[in-house]
């Protein structure tokens, strides 16, 4: 169950503005390998998904079902930033350009409210950036949600093309287990060079 204390995302920014808006959130800056996921997701007042909060304050099994709930109610777009991109342009630059191209994916959009604290340079519409947004705005969650669930899903079809890694469980985060994999089997296709661990174990190859 919810922690009763903790801060429930509500809808005051979206009824602050006109028109159509978006929110906007990604998932997985901090891991070694994988792609970087971002989301936009439009929300419908009149029917609102159940459950809405940070990905992070819920568990795997509530944000598939609110997935479920999202997708059925709201517009979603889902945009990916593969690891040579996050490798040619680094993981915050490749973040916001697929943040953008998630927003660019809704199609005619008047404001997209951003997680963080900052905006992509090319954003398609006006745009606002709000501060742990994904805890405070209602389609921020919604989209911290999609973002978080897509990669989650893909680290554990990636689990299958590299055996050994222990992807599907670590989600390519950097744990004593992932460091080790890395070091003994050299990194995959799927790992981000220009991340420190991976770099390493590469050299040594």
């Amino acid at each position: 169950m919810p922690n009763p204390k903790q801060h429930v995302p509500n809808d005051h920014f979206e009824r602050a503005l006109k028109g159509r808006i978006c929110g906007v959130d990604e998932a997985g800056r901090g891991p070694l390998a994988g792609p970087v996921v971002a989301a936009a997701v439009i929300l419908d007042p009149q029917n609102m998904p159940v459950g809405l909060n940070d990905s992070k304050a819920l568990s795997a099994a509530r944000r598939e079902l609110i997935l479920n709930d999202i997708m059925s109610r709201a517009i979603v777009s889902i945009a990916v930033a593969e690891p040579e991109e996050i490798d040619r342009l680094n993981i915050l630059w490749a973040s916001m350009a697929a943040m953008s191209r998630a927003v660019r994916g809704l199609g005619e959009v008047d404001h997209a409210l951003i997680d963080g604290n900052r905006l992509p340079r090319d954003l398609p519409c006006a745009g606002t950036a709000i501060i742990k947004g994904d805890a405070r705005s209602v389609s921020i969650a919604a989209a911290s949600i999609v973002a978080k669930v897509t990669r989650d899903r893909l680290m554990v079809e990636a689990d299958q093309r590299y055996p050994g890694y222990g992807l599907a469980g670590h989600k390519g985060y950097p744990t004593k287990a992932h460091m080790a994999a890395i070091d003994a089997l050299g990194p995959t296709p799927i790992h981000r060079f220009s991340f420190g661990p991976v770099a390493r174990a590469w050299k040594l190859i």
